[in-house]
């Protein structure tokens, strides 16, 4: 089934939502990582979500380019062949994108207008704008006109107030253990400003989430914050946010159910599925080194032929989303009808 429509997609998260499961959402940065994705949602039949980063967009342009726009388009057309194959709906979204890179996201948000002048549907499903970094108020106003831009085309958006702990692209996103929790405040002001646009919207709260795979007792998630946030949310507008879980590798599995419960539609993965694609492979070059270097000439090309080494990663990497997709609750939840 091809990339679903803004309606399709809409009627995905209505359902989630509803039946308390969230989409997995997947990053990746090549044509291998995102097989292992849409091999995942096709062997369960789940619905799920594929997603770039700006610097997975670079890299998969190559060293030669190293343009992240004409990346995530090329990502992204790949996902949409390989979609049309399958009978299940897999989402496209960009991920992390902070004020100073919005380019990025208008750059995307142009190709969709390009298509959907051309009869097709957008490019994307949805983009992530981070203003996790500024203050709320100016977080709002920069998301405000991105919004109501995104809705046109049928897009939806992801905002975020406070911010994820630990590293993202390598960076530090927060020192300020404080940020780590949005709070019921915060969660009506983000209501306030954003629901009168007549346009699908995410929203990242956070609840003391990290970035990375941590130790236990590192992390203390408060999942609260998000029931008591939605309630307020609702008593005033008569409405809840379709929320996002960032930073859920190695999250306990009754914490992640926990957060369905007060609408966690998506929840995304990152550095679990980047270890499970190179831990296969890490084996494959310890149990073969001396033929893959050619240890005095004696080498064989089966074992070095990258196919031989990332057919392995994919069937890791795959076995991780399968796993995600259980412990959101949405393993073989496809609405995709034959």
């Amino acid at each position: 089934m091809p990339v679903p429509t803004p309606s399709e997609y809409a009627k995905i998260l209505d359902v989630a939502k509803e039946q308390k499961y969230a989409l997995p959402a997947i990053n990746v940065s090549s044509i291998a990582t995102a097989n292992a994705a849409l091999a995942a949602f096709a062997e369960t039949g789940s619905d799920g979500i594929i997603q770039f980063s700006i610097g997975a967009g670079k890299f998969a342009s190559g060293s030669a380019v190293g343009d992240a726009v004409l990346g995530a388009v090329s990502l992204a057309q790949h996902v949409h062949l390989m979609a049309e194959k399958l009978d299940v709906y897999v989402a496209l979204h960009t991920d992390h994108c902070q004020a100073a890179e919005l380019d990025f996201v208008r750059s995307l948000l142009k190709k969709s207008k390009e298509r959907l002048d051309g009869g097709l549907a957008p490019l994307f499903s949805g983009h992530m704008f981070d203003g996790s970094a500024l203050a709320l108020e100016e977080n709002m106003e920069l998301a405000l006109p991105l919004l109501k831009e995104c809705g046109e085309l049928g897009i939806v958006l992801e905002v975020e107030a406070g911010a994820v702990g630990g590293e993202e692209e390598g960076a530090a996103t927060t020192t300020d253990k404080t940020k780590l929790y949005t709070t019921t405040e915060d969660m009506l002001y983000v209501a306030e400003k954003l629901f009168s646009v007549p346009a699908r919207l995410m929203f990242a709260a956070t609840f003391g989430n990290v970035h990375g795979i941590y130790k236990p007792g590192n992390v203390e998630l408060k999942p609260e914050i998000l029931k008591d946030g939605q309630a307020a949310v609702h008593e005033k507008y008569g409405k809840t946010f379709d929320l996002v879980f960032h930073g859920g590798s190695g999250t306990p599995v009754e914490q992640i159910q926990e957060t369905l419960d007060y609408g966690i539609v998506k929840m995304n993965v990152d550095t679990a599925t980047q270890y499970s694609f190179s831990l296969p492979i890490a084996e494959h070059m310890h149990e073969h080194y001396e033929k893959v270097i050619q240890a005095d000439g004696d080498g064989s090309k089966k074992l070095y032929d990258p196919r031989a080494y990332l057919k392995k990663g994919e069937q890791g990497m795959k076995e991780r989303v399968i796993q995600a997709s259980t412990e959101l609750r949405s393993l073989g939840k496809t609405i995709y009808k034959k």
